[in-house]
């Protein structure tokens, strides 16, 4: 059978969620996966701390994915795995999905699709770093692979550059695996992992860290030999004149993740500046009827537990998605937002308990997250601190505020007294 009601694509903890929920809501559904296994990244994240909002219990990353593999299966929910989506056509309302697997190719149609098709790694082109191009420069996830996956140990003696949460935990591991860490680097002025990992991976293993400090440029030939580090003025140019030589057999970067969207792309789904991930309402429907976005293909979480609870939220819209008329009105972000989801409300949909996810644009202390509707404020919540790397999630019924499709919706934040 080539027809199926709900077509996830991505297998990963975003797109198990969503197959679970929509084959729970009365779906037939079919998961499409381009890796061998289910899982998604969490099959190489050996390291504990998944599970704690959701199961309140420290998990690693595969015990985490097998609880919903397992529920995933006894569902019998079909899944095609090394199946890569080639193209994506809409024929009224029927999406044709055609792929390539060892079979050959296939065409599949549904009334609705979810892309849980996660994120990538930015690499050292995509940071600017000059010299040559020797082996020795891996992604923080690549040598997460190699340590935790094929058992091997990518570096003797290395610098990290970044200090996102895979770079810090990657910092503890190959510590604990014999590599010496001479030192994670940070153009920012603030750490851009959680603060839990700061001590946890860094402070806890003596390994120092450098703000306001950035690779320019890597030496040698075959194989890494060593790094010029800089430090970096507040606009996170280099500084001549501070420039110092590292000896190291290895790069790791840790320079942030890019959600995976060229499919959406592909279909002409609005794409959002602030999250690289679409535009969606609260439903994690998209500007395009029928397609559901969720995971870090839609922004990128800190945890699991978020992700997985997106992944539902897009499953069971998408179960119950029916081709009518949406009324929508925008949600903007404004002074001291980087990034909100979702960015619009359907007000012909249910309103009275949306979940909001956001972060702040910079470091704050006694601060406050406001909403203005029409330039009134509706709804105030005060937090000790707000930080960038630590992604904010809160409940909101703006079923109360009497909207309109011309209502001008603000998020912002403020600094209050202490």
């Amino acid at each position: 059978m080539n027809n199926y009601d709900v077509i996830v694509i991505g297998g990963g903890p975003a797109g198990l969620a969503a197959a679970i929920q929509a084959k729970k809501d009365g779906a037939s559904v079919l998961l499409i996966e381009r890796e061998n296994r289910l899982g998604g990244i969490l099959k190489q994240c050996i390291h504990d701390g998944f599970g704690l909002v959701r199961f309140e219990e420290k998990l690693s990353g595969p015990e985490y994915a097998e609880r919903f593999i397992d529920e995933f299966n006894s569902l019998s929910i079909e899944a095609l795995a090394l199946t890569f989506v080639t193209k994506i056509k809409k024929n009224g309302d029927i999406f044709e999905i055609h792929v390539v697997n060892r079979e050959g190719t296939a065409v599949f149609n549904c009334r609705a699709i979810v892309l849980a098709t996660g994120c990538r790694e930015r690499t050292a082109k995509q940071v600017f770093i000059h010299g040559t191009r020797p082996s020795g420069v891996f992604t923080a996830g690549t040598a997460q692979h190699f340590t935790n996956l094929l058992g091997e140990l990518p570096a003797k003696k290395c610098v990290i550059l970044g200090s996102g949460d895979i770079g810090l935990i990657m910092a503890r591991r190959l510590t604990l695996e014999g590599c010496k860490v001479l030192g994670v680097y940070e153009a920012k002025p603030s750490p851009s992992g959680l603060t839990r990992n700061i001590h946890q991976c860094l402070n806890d293993y003596d390994i120092p860290l450098f703000l306001s400090h950035t690779v320019t440029r890597v030496f040698g030939d075959e194989r890494l030999e060593a790094v010029e580090i800089s430090r970096v003025d507040e606009k996170m140019r280099p500084i001549e004149g501070t420039q110092q030589t590292v000896e190291c057999d290895a790069l790791i970067l840790s320079v942030g993740l890019i959600p995976e969207n060229e499919l959406a792309e592909e279909l002409g789904v609005s794409m959002d500046s602030g999250t690289k991930g679409p535009v969606c309402d609260e439903k994690l429907m998209t500007s395009v009827e029928g397609v559901f976005s969720c995971g870090n293909a839609l922004h990128v979480n800190d945890l699991v537990d978020y992700v997985s609870e997106s992944g539902e939220t897009a499953g069971a819209a998408a179960a119950a998605y029916k081709n009518t008329e949406r009324t929508t009105v925008k949600l903007e972000r404004g002074q001291g937002i980087m990034s909100l989801v979702p960015q619009m409300l359907d007000l012909n949909g249910a309103t009275s308990s949306v979940t909001v996810y956001f972060r702040s644009a910079d470091v704050l202390n006694n601060c406050a997250l406001i909403i203005k509707i029409d330039g009134e404020e509706k709804f105030r919540k005060k937090y000790a601190f707000l930080r960038p790397p630590e992604m904010e999630r809160l409940v909101i019924d703006f079923s109360a505020f009497n909207l309109s499709p011309d209502s001008k919706i603000v998020f912002e934040t403020e600094v209050t007294s202490v």
